[in-house]
């Protein structure tokens, strides 16, 4: 096994968060990225990886060796892509799909900073906030936030994403913060029906879950909209963080219970044929990853 099959292999792992993950973006079986891990870390004489019930973390060594393999790989890549002219000029359209608030939030100075670059690509843009099927829908790339099952296709780690509940200051100034999940019947509620689950909001706390029944206010068919009422002091709303990222920031909306906030959820480029991708795909997952894992809305995906 080479050195450089080592490092490809390794920051798969780093960057999928597991071994399936690896295997699957680099088209191998689990059983190779192991023994592939297993040599490295014994050439190495040092753990990178360590194993647990939950699957795979980086260790502290792990992390810094990481870090350096992503250095490599992107300096092979780049030198490659200058002798062979691979991926120099993309072009056509490339239609992305992704959830509404997502791209008003987070993605347009993306998708705006790609196109500058590749002067040769159309961007068109979908919204989809359920996971969509590529390759029946024409969609090159989605981003999902959601927990994929093995046959979605190949997916790229961009960040995590939590549920939280939001007042505006004037709210929580007028009817108080709420302290634990059953406060919330004294409080008043905007729901997106959209969502389906408008009756009732789940929480999670020291491993358990519970859920608390609404009577809302205020049923809005968009998150927007509810996001919106929210903003202007009419109750708390239920949402992902991004959703709200920009409000939070400028100090429209306080996020509560935060104590109770459920797992986050990985937020993931989606999209088909791995590394044989067309060239407008490749560019776009090469240029975009990096930009939107350093986007702050985006918690870390380590």
């Amino acid at each position: 096994m080479g050195r450089y099959r080592e490092i490809q292999t390794f920051d798969a792992v780093a960057m999928t968060g597991s071994l399936a993950g690896a295997a699957r973006h680099l088209q191998v079986s689990c059983a190779t990225v192991m023994r592939t891990i297993s040599a490295l870390e014994t050439r190495l004489n040092n753990t990178l990886l360590l194993r647990g019930p939950r699957g795979v973390t980086l260790s502290p060594t792990g992390k810094e060796f990481a870090h350096s393999c992503r250095h490599i790989l992107r300096q092979t890549v780049a030198a490659e892509h200058s002798a062979v002219g691979l991926h120099a000029r993309p072009s056509g359209q490339l239609t992305v799909a992704l959830p509404l608030l997502m791209a008003s939030q987070i993605f347009m100075p993306v998708a705006l900073a790609y196109l500058e670059a590749f002067a040769d690509v159309r961007l068109l843009t979908l919204t989809r906030e359920a996971v969509p099927k590529l390759l029946e829908e024409g969609i090159d790339i989605a981003l999902v936030v959601s927990q994929l099952p093995d046959s979605s296709g190949f997916a790229m780690p961009i960040g995590k994403v939590k549920p939280i509940i939001c007042g505006a200051p004037g709210y929580l100034a007028k009817w108080g913060k709420p302290q634990t999940p059953v406060d919330l019947k004294n409080h008043r509620t905007i729901v997106t029906t959209a969502q389906g689950c408008e009756s009732e909001w789940r929480f999670c706390n020291a491993g358990s879950y519970r859920q608390a029944k609404l009577a809302p206010v205020l049923r809005c068919t968009t998150q927007r909209a509810a996001i919106r009422a929210a903003s202007l002091g009419l109750g708390l709303v239920r949402c992902m963080s991004y959703e709200v990222h920009d409000e939070v920031r400028n100090g429209l909306l306080i996020p509560v219970l935060t104590d109770f906030s459920s797992p986050a959820v990985p937020a993931q480029l989606l999209y088909r044929n791995g590394r044989r991708a067309d060239a407008r795909v490749r560019t776009f997952i090469d240029f975009a990853t990096p930009l939107l894992r350093a986007h702050p809305a985006l918690l870390e995906s380590s």
